[in-house]
């Protein structure tokens, strides 16, 4: 419900619950916990917003009043608090590669007629993010063996308490070897498209499925493209086949 209403009411309701959170407390609480609790709530909020910009409002926009009206004496040290809660749920480098939207519900449920997968096939979110991806990609293959990698400790965390069915483990898309998967999907930014080529061309298994939402793979022939309401789609990819025809 929060994500349909119009901007800037969610920000305006986290701002609220996370001042009464650290209202109610301070009563029970040294400042600094209230503080760091409050700060949490709004971090974890902002996960709502679409677009960088506007989850990076509502995750600051409590602390930020809190220092302006001057009503909480805490030491200069908690004020480091906000920072740090956004840099465990934003890691410095999720700011450059993850997208500015989680992958819609119904996304990919069209995509198993074209990249058709038996079962128990290894299905891998590159970059899984609160789980949205793992979700669309269940209800295209609920027989796959689904699983993601996500770098940020934080979301790796709640994906996982999200999709106990799936396989979530902390680590780096980049770093994670994409051999043994049947198909390995995608929702980054139009920048690390050429960064993709080049990783599924060195390990992806020969007939395995490369799929990426809303940006193509630059120089590279799709097989298909999956349209997608409101988007720009998704396009498929197999390997070898797309890599040698490049």
């Amino acid at each position: 419900m929060v994500l349909r209403l119009p901007w800037p009411l969610p920000a305006l309701l986290v701002w609220a619950a996370a001042w009464l959170v650290f209202a109610g407390l301070q009563r029970a609480l040294p400042a600094p916990w209230a503080l760091l609790l409050a700060c949490a709530l709004g971090t974890a909020a902002s996960r709502l917003g679409r677009g960088w910009w506007r989850r990076g409002l509502i995750a600051a926009g409590f602390p930020l009043s809190l220092l302006a009206s001057g009503a909480a004496c805490v030491p200069a040290w908690a004020w480091l608090v906000p920072l740090a809660l956004l840099l465990l749920v934003y890691p410095l480098n999720a700011w450059r590669d993850a997208p500015l939207f989680p992958t819609p519900r119904k996304a990919l449920d069209a995509l198993a007629a074209l990249a058709p997968l038996a079962p128990q096939d290894r299905v891998l979110d590159a970059g899984c993010g609160l789980g949205d991806g793992l979700v669309a990609l269940r209800r295209a293959y609920p027989q796959a063996r689904i699983e993601g990698v996500e770098w940020s400790a934080a979301l790796r965390l709640l994906c996982a308490l999200r999709c106990p069915w799936a396989r979530v483990r902390r680590g780096d898309m980049w770093r994670a070897d994409w051999s043994g998967y049947q198909l390995v999907y995608l929702f980054q930014r139009p920048e690390s498209m050429a960064r993709a080529v080049d990783k599924a061309r060195a390990e992806l298994d020969p007939g395995a499925y490369l799929v990426s939402l809303e940006f193509p793979l630059p120089g590279v022939p799709a097989q298909a493209r999956l349209q997608v309401a409101g988007r720009r789609g998704a396009w498929v990819y197999r390997m070898p086949e797309a890599a040698t025809r490049a």
